[in-house]
């Protein structure tokens, strides 16, 4: 389904939703920016898209009725980000929604005053978004995810995988803002547990397929992938590489695990975007990012590949298998 189409069968089914009483008595068309270094070409963003317009809808907004919507997309090349946000503001939109933390750092360097609502973003205290998730300051809010409690229970899950595990390659973009606190708390958990840490850095597609020579050469036991969206938009040929290097692999999005990947554990980033439109509507009836406290996920997910722990020769725990919400066959 080409773009166009898409957004136009979502439109047609958010007509039958109530309108929002504020914007009803207003008469007044709401605008909200959407800002995102993904692609509306990928299925999982078109599904994040989705979630987010049914949250809205709802809530009683109605995309050409009380409010619309205008989405820009990076199509993975997060340098197009600042243009992007500045041009949200040169619309002067109510609020700007920013998928990610690229997202959240270009929205934030093109406005002081227009909210920002943050989703699918990492530890906003660490990557300096805000001082205090309770009472955040100036205009952002929003869901921030967890870095270290994340990236810690990532690797005790691979440590129960692999329990003679003693090397892992960690693969994390240095031009996220994001993954410089992940990494910390990565190295931090892998001292705990006794692992070695082997972190690659990978700053675009083109380096993908060379990191994972660098890390056979160097012996490692398993690899880690770190939230970025530049990763997750090539996680099939990561999943690939990692089969063919006959690498355990443990990622922070199910996309990984659907993918091929073996193992993924981390948030539902769908229901982020249902939760970040919460937050946009409690800022167009009033309230102030301030008064908005930053909320952590609420939803995990642990997927199982299977088939790639068959081809890995790989008996994963009945233990883990237990707690896993989804087992791919």
């Amino acid at each position: 389904m080409d773009r166009r189409a898409f957004l136009g069968t979502m439109a047609s089914g958010l007509l039958a939703a109530p309108l929002a009483v504020e914007a009803q008595q207003a008469g007044r068309v709401t605008h909200i920016g959407f800002l995102s270094p993904s692609s509306l070409s990928d299925p999982r963003t078109r599904t994040f898209v989705e979630t987010f317009r049914q949250g809205l809808r709802e809530l009683g907004w109605v995309e050409d009725q009380n409010m619309t919507i205008e989405y820009r997309w990076a199509e993975e090349k997060t340098e197009r980000l600042p243009d992007l946000a500045r041009d949200l503001v040169r619309l002067k939109v109510d609020v700007v929604v920013a998928s990610t933390s690229p997202a959240v750092q270009a929205a934030k360097q093109a406005t002081g005053t227009i909210p920002i609502v943050m989703t699918n973003a990492g530890d906003a205290v660490a990557t300096g978004f805000v001082a205090n998730i309770a009472r955040p300051e100036a205009n952002i809010t929003g869901l921030s995810m967890m870095g270290g409690e994340l990236v810690s229970k990532q690797l005790q899950i691979l440590k129960e995988v692999v329990p003679n595990l003693s090397r892992v390659a960690l693969l994390w973009n240095p031009t996220n803002s994001s993954n410089a606190p992940q990494l910390r708390h990565a190295q931090e958990a892998a001292r705990t547990l006794g692992v070695r840490l082997q972190p690659l850095e990978v700053r675009g597609p083109g380096e993908i397929e060379g990191v994972f020579a660098t890390m056979t050469r160097a012996r490692a036991g398993a690899v880690m992938v770190l939230l970025d969206s530049m990763l997750v938009a090539n996680r099939a040929r990561i999943a690939e590489f990692a089969a063919k290097s006959r690498l355990p692999g443990i990622y922070g999005l199910t996309d990984y695990a659907k993918a091929g990947g073996l193992v993924a554990y981390g948030p539902n980033v769908a229901d982020m975007h249902r939760q970040a439109a919460t937050y946009v509507d409690k800022i167009l009836k009033g309230r102030k990012p301030t008064d908005l406290p930053i909320e952590q996920p609420t939803k995990f997910e642990l997927v199982i590949n299977l088939k790639t722990a068959k081809a890995l020769g790989l008996t994963i725990p009945q233990s883990l298998l237990q707690r896993a919400d989804q087992v791919i066959e």
